[in-house]
């Protein structure tokens, strides 16, 4: 009998109501080690519901949730949600424009916006490791106001490094980005999810082009509810991605990258 691998988060019939609006309805998901996840689906499928329970900043109103075995209500929450990695735009927009960027690494250690402390060297040899780790070494005494939004995602997954999550939670990471810019980002998230001991990567999306080969599996979500999940293989199909956006699509893998052609309406006359 093949044994399971350890659990890095596991969430099991989690629901979430706010007066009589349903936003999540008995969604379960096991993400173990070694696999890479992509979390997608139309706006308003419960994505952005998902992430917000997922690091404590939404309260479910019923099922559970555990980080490395360890559930939320029974551990503090505040200490779990630093075991998760968190890029998003909501970070990028908080970040100090005069603070370099090895400041901007050393404060995920501390889960800190506007690092104030003096950087120790220890703090600092380790962020100056991560820098180079992002490719990003020649960046480190350069502000935040004077980087390109590329180098800013790279900067903030170093951030959350710093802090050695065994998950790093990636939330539409090429918003904003010039398809070079997302082209290359997607490149070095790709060759960051191979390497070894890396953090579980959780790409949140709505774009199937961002899917890099390094992904393993795929979540589908729908009205706040799991419409498929399992591995990329058997989630990225045509069928299944019309019904996640509720529209006729054609889903093409091209050498592991994906493409997507929508057929187009019926014209109405007035």
């Amino acid at each position: 009998m093949k044994r399971k691998r350890q659990a890095v988060l596991e969430v099991c019939g989690l629901c979430v109501r706010r007066g009589n609006a349903t936003i999540l309805d008995n969604v379960s998901w096991r993400v173990e080690r070694g696999q890479h996840w992509v979390v997608l689906g139309a706006n308003g499928s419960g994505k952005t519901s998902l992430l917000s329970a997922l690091t404590g900043y939404l309260t479910p109103s019923a099922g559970e949730i555990a980080m490395l075995g360890r559930r939320y209500g029974e551990t503090d929450w505040r200490e779990l949600r630093k075991h998760i990695g968190l890029v998003s735009s909501s970070v990028r927009r908080m970040m100090p424009e005069s603070e370099p960027a090895l400041e901007t690494v050393v404060s995920g250690k501390y889960a800190m916006i506007d690092f104030w402390g003096r950087v120790g060297e220890a703090d600092r040899a380790r962020a100056s490791r991560i820098l180079k780790q992002i490719e990003c070494e020649y960046l480190a005494g350069r502000p935040w106001t004077f980087l390109s939004q590329g180098e800013r995602q790279r900067v903030l997954i170093g951030r959350a490094l710093m802090a050695n999550p065994p998950v790093l939670i990636l939330d539409e990471p090429c918003a904003g980005l010039d398809p070079v810019a997302r082209e290359h980002f997607l490149q070095f998230l790709n060759r960051l999810g191979r390497r070894k001991n890396a953090p579980t990567l959780v790409l949140v999306t709505h774009h199937v082009e961002e899917i890099m080969p390094v992904f393993t599996h795929a979540l589908l979500l729908k009205s706040g509810e799991v419409l498929a999940l399992g591995k990329k293989r058997d989630m990225l199909r045509s069928n299944h991605l019309s019904e996640a956006f509720e529209s006729r699509v054609t889903l093409r893998d091209l050498d592991g990258r994906y493409s997507l052609s929508v057929a187009p309406s019926a014209r109405v006359v007035i």
